[in-house]
């Protein structure tokens, strides 16, 4: 299986295109089928036109989750709580459990702060010369907060979506009304959900790590023993003193902490932090203040920009579908949203929705790897099904979420960061996180059947 995974991970690095491909493909194919169920080419190319700009504060709202958590994540102040951190394990088996955990227990708050954060860990264990770890098992355990349960915390891209309806797609909105986070990551049957997944992968990682002797070290791969934070360059000229000197920081984050708490003591919590802006105006602020000087916060930014091209080239195009699939009317004045919710309500009953739909969307994930930008697309069809069979909504966005998260565990589309942190390719990884695909499928699928069980519709609520 080890060997199988390897092949896969090797063929996809080869034949697989960029994501924006599969994102062009996607609205060539809507506008296509589209036309052919009858719907003139005048309001094709209309919807597409005005859908592809529709989603621009969601766009920059996922940029900037990206730039708050590698910000955060590479802080001095961070760097040095994560050699602390590091100290803490007494064996190689051990410590890949370890990274593993950690990083799935910070994916909870920022997929972007888990990916770096996780590898800059395995970083300073490899720095550790008592401490006889598996570079690519670790690797791979500090990418299970991705594979596994992102989309079940506070940064998914779903949730987040469904809470704020100022930034969801008109024809969306009309379907779902507004999810908030009680409905969604809050459910009691998504903590459930989430804490056998986290259970299941530490397993699977203690029984796959290889043991002292057959382990393969940081040495092993030439990588260096320096770490990923590069230390701030001296100041050289007088006009970089307010970029050196912490005062601009102090005052700026003074500002941002004031307005936060008056966020926080003027809604409830959950509220408060379901907003994506307040959301990302914490990982900023905290951000700020962890760098302490200007340059060291900016230089942060600007390595993590480039990590943020696929959210803001790929995301418009996803607009676009979402336009075409819920504006653009065909024969009998019916929506391809709505004939593919139709063809939902046929294959499948209440009780099995969420495994039809969690298969559906696991086998989508591999070909669009975006979480927000599949649920753009997957959503008018899937949450309309939803309520034709009357099935709880908020459940469908959990069912979506953790269904999303399998295809990441193979897909080397959002390893690029931590791989870039590690020193690694896709398939130095892909062996062990192909291993946790195997085991985390049927437990995905079985308790999203399961714990659907216990929940009853509720119709949806608008703004």
């Amino acid at each position: 299986m080890a060997r199988a995974a390897l092949r896969s991970a090797a063929w996809s690095e080869r034949w697989f295109p960029d994501a924006w491909v599969f994102a062009a493909l996607g609205v060539v194919i809507v506008a296509v089928v589209a036309l052919s169920f009858g719907s003139s080419p005048v309001a094709t190319v209309n919807a597409f036109g005005s859908g592809f700009w529709s989603l621009i504060p969601f766009t920059m709202q996922m940029a900037f989750v990206v730039i708050g958590g590698y910000v955060v994540a590479t802080a001095p102040m961070v760097a040095r709580f994560i050699d602390l951190l590091a100290r803490a394990p007494r064996s190689g088996r051990g410590a890949i459990c370890y990274v593993a955990l950690v990083s799935m227990l910070a994916s909870l708050l920022s997929w972007g702060f888990s990916l770096v954060f996780g590898g800059l860990l395995v970083r300073a264990l490899a720095r550790r010369k008592d401490l006889r770890m598996d570079y690519r098992a670790a690797g791979a355990a500090a990418y299970l907060g991705l594979g596994a349960v992102w989309a079940m915390g506070l940064s998914s891209s779903a949730a987040q979506l469904q809470a704020n309806p100022t930034s969801m797609p008109p024809g969306l909105l009309a379907i779902t009304g507004v999810l908030p986070f009680s409905n969604t990551i809050f459910l009691w049957q998504s903590f459930a959900l989430t804490g056998c997944l986290i259970a299941a992968s530490l397993v699977v990682c203690w029984l796959t790590a290889p043991s002292d002797r057959n382990a393969r070290t940081a040495e092993d791969f030439g990588v260096a023993e320096e770490t990923a934070t590069p230390a701030l360059p001296p100041r050289t000229r007088p006009g970089e003193w307010l970029e050196y000197s912490p005062l601009l920081s102090v005052l700026i984050g003074l500002l941002g902490l004031g307005w936060l708490g008056h966020e926080f003591a003027s809604k409830p919590a959950v509220s408060a932090i379901a907003n994506l802006n307040t959301y990302n105006f914490l990982f900023l602020t905290a951000g700020l203040l962890l760098h302490w000087r200007p340059r060291s916060f900016l230089d942060a930014v600007t390595r993590a920009v480039p990590s943020t091209a696929g959210v803001l080239i790929q995301f418009p195009l996803y607009g676009g579908i979402a336009a075409l699939l819920t504006h653009v009317q065909g024969h009998g004045g019916l929506t391809l949203a709505h004939r593919l919710s139709q063809l939902f309500v046929h294959v499948a009953n209440t009780d099995t929705f969420p495994l039809v739909m969690g298969a559906y969307s696991s086998i989508l994930g591999f070909f669009v790897p975006s979480g927000g930008g599949k649920w753009l697309v997957e959503a008018p069809y899937v949450m309309q099904a939803a309520n034709d069979l009357h099935v709880h909504l908020g459940w469908a966005v959990q069912v979506y979420n953790a269904a999303e998260a399998l295809p990441n565990l193979i897909n080397p589309f959002w390893m690029l960061p931590l791989l870039g942190v590690l020193g690694l390719k896709a398939r130095d990884v892909v062996g062990y996180t192909f291993m946790q695909l195997l085991v985390h499928v049927p437990l995905v699928l079985g308790l999203l059947w399961l714990l659907g069980l216990t929940l009853t519709y509720v119709p949806p609520v608008m703004p």
